[in-house]
């Protein structure tokens, strides 16, 4: 298999609502969109992130029409504290204060106006021992 491409697909209720949080927010920039349907990409996120309004006729197959939930939508940074602080400042609606594991995923969550839950993650050093090896 070539694979030449790759997006995620997500149903909102509101596109235009979701496509331009992302925008403002993580830094994605248009590439498409008609009604009910937004094309984002972003240079590092390595797909393309599509937004299809919930209740398309054209949505194939329908039995997975209904909205994103139980996804998540994650992105590896590098200034996990920074990302926190910045989309603080720009009153994101942070879902999951920011947090660390013991096998070193520094993280915390947020959502767009849709409800759509979005993740940043930093890998950092484990602060439990047995997972030092694991990274």
């Amino acid at each position: 298999m070539n694979i030449t491409a790759s997006a995620i697909s997500l149903n909102v209720k509101d596109v235009d609502a979701s496509a331009a949080w992302a925008k403002a927010h993580l830094g994605f920039t248009e590439d498409m969109a008609a009604e009910g349907f937004c094309s984002l990409s972003h240079p590092k996120a390595g797909f393309n992130l599509i937004y299809l309004a919930t209740g398309l006729s054209t949505f194939k197959p329908s039995s997975a029409a209904g909205p994103a939930d139980g996804l998540l939508v994650v992105f590896t940074v590098d200034d996990i504290d920074g990302e926190y602080a910045r989309l603080q400042s720009e009153d994101v609606t942070i879902v999951t204060p920011i947090e660390t594991e013991p096998w070193g995923e520094r993280y915390f969550q947020m959502t767009d106006p849709n409800g759509v839950v979005y993740q940043l993650v930093q890998w950092v050093e484990p602060t439990d021992p047995q997972y030092a090896t694991q990274q």
